[in-house]
C-alpha cells in the first residue's frame, strides 16, 4: 500500500460513537474494491479510521465515503434529537 491516512474524529457522547462504529461497520468488513481498507476503533468518544490505499486516487475516495457517510448519520441523530 502505497497511501495511508489516520484521521481521529471526537463526537458528543460515546453513544454518538457508537452509533456511527454501528452504521460504518459493514463497510469495513465489505470493502468496495481492492484498492484500499479501511480500520476502525473507537475509544471514549473518539473514532480512529485507518486508510491504506494503493493510490492516492483511491485514499481520497475511501475518506470522501467515510467521511461522507458519517456526516449523514450524525445529521440523522440530530434530527432524531430534535424530534
Amino acid at each position: 500500500m502505497k497511501g495511508r491516512a489516520i484521521i481521529r474524529l471526537s463526537f458528543s457522547s460515546e453513544k454518538q460513537l457508537k452509533v456511527v462504529l454501528a452504521a460504518l461497520k459493514p463497510e469495513t468488513q465489505t470493502p468496495l474494491n481492492r484498492r484500499s481498507k479501511v480500520q476502525m476503533k473507537g475509544e471514549g468518544n473518539s473514532l480512529t479510521l485507518d486508510f491504506r490505499a494503493r493510490d492516492t486516487s483511491a485514499l481520497r475516495a475511501a475518506i470522501n465515503s467515510y467521511l461522507r457517510q458519517t456526516s449523514m448519520v450524525i445529521n440523522v441523530l440530530k434530527s432524531i434529537q430534535e424530534s
